[in-house]
């Protein structure tokens, strides 16, 4: 049987039709459809077999998916050891995003499998934002000419902006990474080459010809570069709003002391007193050769500023004992702009920095899925932005290093002895950063205008104020990664590192 069935797949099949006669055919196979054999062709029934097989797979794949959303990762069903919804679903994407990008180790495209992936489980995860709706009222016209308002839902406004934003983000840093195809003149070196000798030894090495880049294959890296780091500033932007969205849980509170002078110290404390601030010379003045250290300061300093905010928004100033506190209120605003100054200064410094304290607790406390939605997603496109930069400047450095020798005996990356990847430190002057927002003209690039959004796509008037909002949002978000002498007051959140899911803090 096995022989003749072999035989058959390579040679024609004589059957016999109806009149007994021999019907010669192309390779052909039998297919019960109910009550009837039809013939198909065994090419088309292979193929045919294996879509179902993959389809059948993926709607396994959904199964599980979903299937643990709904359980909230509480494997045993009793409701007792599960998490909330809303960090359910963060940590789907997170963790999405962790499979998928977690090593895209190259300045190259994905592979077509992890892209197809990346957006068809996206879009799962996703689809969630649809269903969270809102009232608002509108207009309808009844047979009798009447006009009537009535309510009906619509997508909540923070998604129906932000999503579509976040989307078209997404796609800009995979259409960069095919981009990296183009011009391409660098190459890397094989597993069997060694590791490197740098700081970064886990990554490839990265050749270059002997007298470096073409100048037009450095145009088109630095042009990317640019891209890049647009979009990087855009993710950070909505996170950072979200993350100001979110309430700042009362077990966080509880755990800060009475006086924000106790978490910084009196050295720090007497400097940000000063009538004549300097950023600079309070981040000299501390211990920033490490990401831990830089994770603490950050932890202090924004402990200080929920502590100085909290009392300022409660009217009464007197102590328990009625004893009036020894801090204005002006002192105190005073003490929250320069701290959220120098968080700025630390954000545009090390963009590449884990969560701090308060992300964290805000992101496990979180029970609102539309802020758990943007912030996770926000947050994975950031981290991405951020690999695929420092993986342009992989080859920018290799190619500095080919035309001048002379930069290998020189440390382009401070040392870092508690992280495994050292994190790149970006000059900024907020006096220069200040002046030039002011220097602004008056029609600078909104993040509508980034985003390749056209006025004129939608006629509604309701998608027409949506419009103005996210032009009047993208506009402050923009200006608020740029400076911090803006006239608009901010709690100016820090952003997360995408591909490490929030631990607690006990």
């Amino acid at each position: 049987m096995s022989s003749l069935s072999g035989r058959r797949s390579q040679s024609l099949v004589i059957d016999m039709n109806s009149n007994g006669s021999q019907m010669p055919s192309p390779v052909l196979e039998r297919e019960f459809r109910g009550s009837k054999i039809e013939w198909v062709p065994e090419r088309s029934l292979k193929s045919q077999s294996s879509r179902e097989y993959e389809l059948r797979i993926e709607m396994e794949h959904l199964k599980e998916k979903f299937a643990k959303l709904l359980l909230c990762e509480d494997m045993s069903g009793s409701g007792r050891k599960g998490v909330s919804p809303a960090l359910t679903l963060s940590n789907a994407i997170t963790n999405l995003a962790a499979s998928v990008f977690g090593e895209q180790r190259r300045f190259e495209p994905m592979e077509e499998e992890r892209k197809a992936r990346w957006k068809r489980e996206i879009d799962w995860l996703l689809s969630v934002s649809e269903h969270i709706v809102e009232f608002v009222p509108t207009q309808q016209t009844l047979e009798n000419g009447t006009t009537i308002e009535v309510m009906r839902n619509q997508q909540r406004k923070d998604l129906h902006l932000n999503i579509p934003a976040l989307r078209k983000l997404d796609a800009m840093l995979l259409e960069y990474l095919d981009e990296s195809q183009k011009n391409r003149e660098y190459w890397y070196g094989s597993k069997e080459a060694g590791p490197r000798e740098d700081e970064k030894w886990w990554l490839p090495t990265v050749n270059v010809p002997p007298k470096g880049l073409s100048d037009k294959a450095r145009e088109h890296l630095q042009n990317l570069k640019e891209k890049v780091n647009q979009v990087l500033k855009a993710a950070m932007a909505i996170n950072a709003n979200s993350l100001a969205e979110m309430e700042v849980p009362e077990a966080y509170i509880e755990s800060l002391p009475k006086n924000g002078r106790a978490i910084l110290g009196d050295a720090m404390y007497k400097i940000m007193g000063d009538e004549f601030f300097d950023p600079d010379e309070l981040l000299s003045s501390v211990d920033l050769s490490s990401e831990h250290k830089i994770v603490d300061l950050k932890n202090r300093i924004e402990a200080s500023v929920v502590i100085w905010r909290r009392k300022m928004n409660n009217k009464d100033t007197k102590s328990p004992w009625g004893v009036a506190s020894g801090v204005s209120q002006e002192k105190r605003e005073q003490f929250e702009d320069r701290a959220e100054t120098i968080l700025l200064i630390l954000k545009h410094r090390y963009p590449g920095i884990p969560q701090s304290s308060l992300d964290i607790s805000k992101i496990q406390d979180n029970r609102d899925m539309g802020y758990a939605i943007l912030e996770s997603y926000s947050r994975v496109l950031e981290s991405l932005a951020f690999t695929v930069l420092s993986r342009i400047e992989d080859v920018i450095y290799a190619d500095n290093l080919a035309k001048d020798p002379s930069l290998a005996e020189k440390k382009r990356r401070p040392p870092s002895s508690d992280s495994c990847e050292p994190i790149p430190v970006i000059t900024f002057d907020p006096k220069e950063e200040a002046e030039s927002i002011n220097k602004m003209e008056p029609n600078v690039a909104t993040l509508s205008d980034f985003m390749g959004w056209s006025k004129d796509q939608d006629q509604e008037p309701k998608q027409a104020d949506s419009e103005a909002a996210l032009n009047q949002e993208g506009r402050s978000s923009l200006k608020k990664t740029l400076s911090p002498a803006l006239n608009k007051r901010h709690f100016y959140l820090e952003s997360l590192n995408a591909l490490r899911s929030p631990l607690s803090r006990h």
